[in-house]
């Protein structure tokens, strides 16, 4: 038990973790590090979270952490996190999704929860490179970039997933680094916390993978957004959303209050969870006798 800024006592409860096959180095340890110590500083119940995720190495988290997991199909982590989310409104819905399988298979899946609002977290692994599948390139893979698959350089432009959720409307856009851990909790509470689609993209080194976005890589290139920076400017949130490169601005680059999907229908917004409405099957055979 902790006291809240209030005075009051707030109980914390604590996230068992499991023995992942992560490589030795990866930098999923250190998000999932970070997860655990977010949900844990935020006192939410282990069995009021789900981690939603699809298939690769990011996909493997609801496996290594003790909170109600769905583990499905590859680029498509956003669909059942979105159902989970409207049959019971009062869960925390958290997708856990790499680079390729948010922005490559579940490109427009992620683009259309953006434009709904749901009011789920989306932290995106991000090692620019397809880890679990040996290493081809991934819709964040540097122009020019060897891999095992593109022998002679990647010849296409890499996604740029920050300005695509902004072009597309995202009230909450942040980046993060799994080399700093205080600082990613920090951003993982605020999606949590926040009402609405939160992407976080979390930069991770791949070690075995690739060789060129390292740890030291990141290291030498991340810097912190300063304290006085805006982040309701949307303007100013774009031009950091391209900026990659020597430089490359970590924090939340965007936040505002917008609507959810959740909130436009009543019966969601004011009604119970709907999964714990009761269905009558009459009711059922009397929606069908209206189409005869």
């Amino acid at each position: 038990m902790s006291k809240s800024e209030e005075g009051g006592i707030v109980m914390k409860y604590e996230y068992k973790l499991y023995e992942p096959s992560w490589c030795p180095g990866c930098g999923n340890y250190m998000i999932r590090t970070a997860l655990k110590m977010a949900l844990e500083e935020l006192s939410i119940k282990p069995h009021e979270v789900v981690l939603v995720s699809g298939i690769g190495q990011a996909a493997k988290m609801p496996h290594y952490i003790r909170v109600n997991g769905f583990n499905g199909l590859h680029g498509r982590a956003v669909p059942p996190a979105i159902g989970v989310k409207l049959a019971n409104k009062n869960l925390k819905v958290v997708v856990e999704s790499g680079d390729g399988d948010t922005y490559g298979e579940g490109g427009n899946h992620f683009i259309h929860a953006i434009r709904r609002n749901i009011d789920i977290a989306h932290f995106v692994h991000n090692n620019q490179i397809y880890g679990l599948t040996k290493g081809q390139a991934s819709p964040t893979t540097a122009m020019g970039q060897k891999t095992t698959l593109q022998f002679d350089g990647v010849k296409i432009e890499p996604v740029q997933p920050l300005a695509l959720a902004l072009t597309m409307g995202a009230g909450f856009v942040a980046r993060g680094f799994s080399g700093d851990i205080p600082h990613l909790v920090s951003i993982m509470k605020e999606a949590i916390k926040y009402k609405g689609y939160a992407l976080v993209d979390i930069l991770q080194p791949c070690i075995v993978w690739n060789k060129v976005n390292t740890f030291s890589w990141y290291k030498s290139r991340v810097y912190h957004l300063p304290e006085d920076y805006d982040y309701t400017n949307k303007e100013e949130a774009i031009k950091k959303a391209f900026e990659f490169g020597d430089r490359i601005p970590i924090g939340i680059l965007y936040k505002v209050e917008k609507e959810t999907y959740e909130d436009r229908f009543d019966f969601i917004k004011n009604g119970p969870p709907l999964v714990d409405i009761e269905l009558n099957p009459m009711d059922a055979e009397r929606l069908m006798e209206e189409f005869k």
